[in-house]
């Protein structure tokens, strides 16, 4: 038998190691074709009630809307009309509450305000009136509405005495509501001024 004049390649006999490359390349191969088969559906977003419950998995809460509330308003034949609302967290609980400003939408005059808390837990449809900051009772007409730090601010025009005609509210007033104790705490912000 004749010997070949070429030395023989490594490769043309088998060793247990050609084996292991051949079937880590197989594997990674196959890997790759049934990545490409299996791909992860679109992302989506969190579903209400779906998060376990952690503070950083729970779907934010949404705050309370104004429409269809039964405010403690006697309007007779003429609609509620909200012309202020601020939402922001004034419990703690990590809910939004809403503060509405609402009065009568009379044809003529000034019709006092009233300004309301809203509150709506997770399982409820509709929001509920909690709180009574102002009763129209009051003669205040608000002007500006904000909830800021957990805390209510509103700018609202009123009466010196009863004798003041209700066109021409004679002073303005801020006034702020916090939580405190399980009831809204009324006081005067730091550099208020009354007219």
């Amino acid at each position: 038998m004749q010997q070949s004049a070429v030395p023989e390649l490594a490769h043309s006999h088998t060793r247990p190691i050609h084996w292991v490359a051949t079937a880590t390349a197989t594997a990674v191969a196959g890997v790759v074709v049934l990545s490409s088969l299996l791909q992860p559906r679109p992302a989506t977003a969190a579903q209400p009630g779906t998060g376990t419950g952690t503070p950083d998995d729970r779907p934010a809460a949404t705050a309370p809307a104004t429409t269809g509330i039964d405010f403690p308003l006697d309007c007779g034949p003429v609609d509620e009309l909200v012309i202020h609302k601020a939402s922001g967290d004034l419990d703690g609980d990590g809910r939004p509450e809403t503060v509405a400003a609402v009065h009568c939408d009379a044809p003529m005059g000034t019709p006092p305000d009233g300004v309301y808390v809203l509150t709506q837990g997770p399982t409820q449809t509709h929001a509920r009136v909690v709180a009574t900051l102002v009763d129209p009772k009051d003669r205040t007409t608000v002007t500006s509405l904000t909830v800021t730090d957990g805390a209510v601010l509103a700018t609202y025009l009123g009466y010196s005495s009863s004798d003041v005609p209700s066109c021409c509210p004679d002073l303005k007033d801020t006034a702020k509501w916090q939580w405190k104790d399980s009831v809204f705490v009324r006081s005067t912000p730091a550099g208020a001024r009354s007219a």
